[in-house]
């Protein structure tokens, strides 16, 4: 029988691999914001002909607003991030003169402003969001497993696997900020917690199966019953999340470009919440159940009165 517990250390030492990274782009400050959390202007245009976003960035630099992000899209499209300006002022009637002047005629699509009070109660509801959440799915999984040892170490291995997921998503995208100049707007708020509800649904499928084998009292020791359990629901995980991979892919590699910041979180999400609940939570339960965990501080004493 294949042994994927017996492997687990490799697991996590895979995870901490993808997870590095990313904590220490966040610590940076990589991670970019939009202006659903920081605040000002997205200026949405349709020049007649073709334009380069450095063309775009020049003008707007002229004008003051260096700091300006600027995409281009399909259809001659170009979406500018910029400090507030307001409808009808007369910063925004130069600005628009000025790439009249200097790259072309354009329509004007739209122009949204959030202002930074705004920004701050997304931010702040969204941290409200994930931490309720959390609380939410540890009193669920310790009441749904009260019958088993420990529900409460249930609970806790499903919410560490879920930050797993949520730290190896935002942690992609601030490094896709820093070296691509991807932005995060309010519905990568939506995508994350769409992430958390997935993987916690991957994992209670396998710790119900875990709990299943044990009321039914299947042989062998608790680390030989999850590696049984997960050789059980491993193959209905992948497929049920492969299903999911391929529509995501779809619309990402053909859908709208407003929504391409969105599907990718999600498709991050997704693959990491598959390996997450089969690889982290149930192995982490392994762990605590077998009490390895005294094992890690107890060498690390050991080295410390060891050492010269």
């Amino acid at each position: 029988m294949l042994d994927l517990v017996g492997k687990r250390y490799w697991y996590f030492l895979i995870s901490l691999i993808v997870i590095i990274p990313g904590a220490i782009a966040l610590l940076l400050g990589w991670l970019r914001l939009s202006i659903d959390f920081t605040g000002g202007t997205l200026w949405e245009l349709r020049f007649e002909s073709a334009v380069q976003p450095g063309e775009v960035r020049s003008v707007l630099t002229q004008q003051g607003h260096g700091d300006a992000l600027v995409q281009t899209a399909e259809g001659n499209i170009v979406l500018v991030r910029l400090k507030e300006i307001k409808e009808g002022s007369a910063e925004k009637a130069t600005i628009a003169d000025a790439l009249r002047q200097q790259i072309g005629p354009f329509t004007e699509l739209r122009l949204e402003t959030v202002g930074p009070t705004v920004g701050e109660e997304v931010r702040t509801r969204a941290i409200g969001a994930v931490a309720l959440a959390s609380v939410a799915i540890l009193a669920y999984i310790a009441w749904n497993f009260r019958k088993v040892k420990n529900p409460i170490v249930y609970g806790a291995c499903a919410i560490i696997a879920m930050l797993h997921d949520v730290l190896v998503t935002v942690g992609v995208f601030a490094l896709l900020g820093q070296f691509a100049g991807v932005e995060v707007d309010a519905l990568f708020v939506t995508a994350l917690l769409t992430v958390v509800g997935f993987s916690v649904h991957d994992t209670i499928v396998v710790f119900d199966r875990i709990r299943e084998n044990q009321i039914r009292r299947v042989p062998g020791t608790f680390e030989e019953v999850v590696n049984y359990s997960l050789l059980q629901t491993v193959a209905r995980s992948v497929a049920t999340s492969l299903t999911v991979v391929f529509t995501l892919l779809a619309l990402f590699l053909f859908g709208g470009t407003t929504t391409r910041t969105f599907v990718l979180a999600l498709l991050i999400g997704v693959v990491s919440g598959t390996y997450s609940s089969i690889f982290n939570a149930s192995q982490l339960l392994v762990v605590w159940e077998t009490g390895e965990w005294r094992t890690w501080f107890r060498r690390g004493r050991q080295t410390s009165a060891v050492a010269p």
